[in-house]
């Protein structure tokens, strides 16, 4: 009887060992392999990109190597297609999204989201033969016009949402939505206004018109997998500290103040 019991008490210890295991979140999965491993889509200018080397360079980057740092793990960057990241976070592919994601109710009933670490919203480029036609989203909407937009963001969505009556396409990159802008084949192109203010210095693109008033709020934050508290945990709480310690606005100057960082990906 004796034998018996032991042998179950062990039996429960190992099963409650295997179920903390399984629930270990992102952050302690990170320590304990010492890599965070992130899922991106390095096509985001200028929150993730890659440089002429081929690294993943960025606003969005060096937040996320400042969080490595701080966990005292490696960053592993893992390239996937935009609309290949939900569903690879969900699949174990890496522990985290790092890739200019926004803050929707429909993303938020898939993952979880860490606090905003930065509000965007979108903007519109426009082709000059539409100079003083369109002054607003709202001109758009219109069967006539031809509306480009990247695959799975919130840009196809707000194309959807708000130039519903025009021609839409979404395209692959946003690199391609505004050459299709630029060759003439489409007339607008929708996306997050801090790309497009940088698409817009680039000497391939000097010709295109900009609406650059945000029509939409939007929030972008980290994304982990449902119910894993204790790592939102960790990462608001850095967050909070980078903000409050001045590495934050060190690295925001980086990207968005200055333009040194053009010529590593040109």
């Amino acid at each position: 009887m004796i034998k018996g019991y032991w042998s179950m008490l062990l039996l429960g210890i190992v099963a409650l060992v295997q179920v903390q295991m399984a629930q270990a979140g992102a952050v302690d999965e990170a320590v304990r392999r010492g890599v965070l491993k992130v899922g991106t889509d390095p096509n985001y200018v200028p929150f993730e990109m890659t440089d002429r080397q081929g690294r993943v360079i960025g606003f969005e980057a060096d937040l996320l190597e400042a969080m490595s740092d701080a966990l005292g793990v490696t960053l592993e960057w893992v390239p996937v297609a935009y609309t290949e990241l939900i569903p690879g976070l969900l699949a174990d592919r890496f522990d985290m999204i790092g890739s200019g994601m926004t803050v929707t109710q429909e993303r938020n009933l898939k993952l979880n989201f860490s606090d905003s670490f930065i509000i965007v919203g979108q903007t519109v480029l426009l082709h000059p033969r539409l100079a003083g036609k369109v002054s607003s989203i709202e001109d758009l909407n219109e069967a006539g016009y031809r509306i480009a937009s990247t695959d799975g963001t919130t840009g196809e969505a707000a194309a959807r949402r708000f130039v519903g009556a025009a021609q839409l396409r979404s395209f692959a990159t946003a690199e391609e939505g505004i050459r299709q802008v630029v060759s003439g084949r489409m007339d607008a192109f929708i996306h997050d206004a801090p790309y497009n203010l940088i698409a817009l210095a680039k000497p391939q693109n000097h010709a295109l018109l900009a609406l650059e008033q945000p029509f939409t709020y939007e929030p972008l934050a980290f994304g982990l997998k449902k119910g894993d508290y204790d790592s939102l945990n960790w990462i608001n709480h850095f967050l909070n500290q980078i903000a409050q310690d001045g590495t934050y606005d060190r690295l925001h100057d980086k990207w968005f103040r200055d333009t040194d960082w053009l010529s590593e990906i040109e």
